[in-house]
């Protein structure tokens, strides 16, 4: 019966070390977390510079950033060339 006891024991593992193993695991999701956010908030910002340059009045840019808010960054892309290829048709008919 001791041996038994003994065995359970080994196999436990004590509060504090269980509890800071946590914490490691705990901090290492935080820091990829960390990282998707902020190469999120940079895509983010970058397509937010295209839809400036890219669209040339203020009702493309609104419609962008709706776009960008409510279908995602897919859709604003595809959305931004297809301005751009309105206005390289309308450039070329001038």
């Amino acid at each position: 019966m001791t041996l038994t006891l003994d065995n359970r024991s080994q196999n436990k593992e004590s509060p504090l070390p269980q509890c800071l193993r946590q914490i490691q695991q705990l901090n290492s999701k935080i820091a990829v977390l960390e990282q998707q956010h902020q190469d999120y908030v940079q895509k983010q910002q970058n397509l937010i510079a295209a839809i400036a340059e890219i669209c040339v009045s203020p009702m493309q840019e609104i419609q962008a950033l709706r776009i960008l808010i409510y279908r995602g960054e897919t859709a604003c892309r595809q959305y931004l060339r297809s301005v751009l290829v309105k206005q390289s048709q309308a450039s070329i008919k001038k």
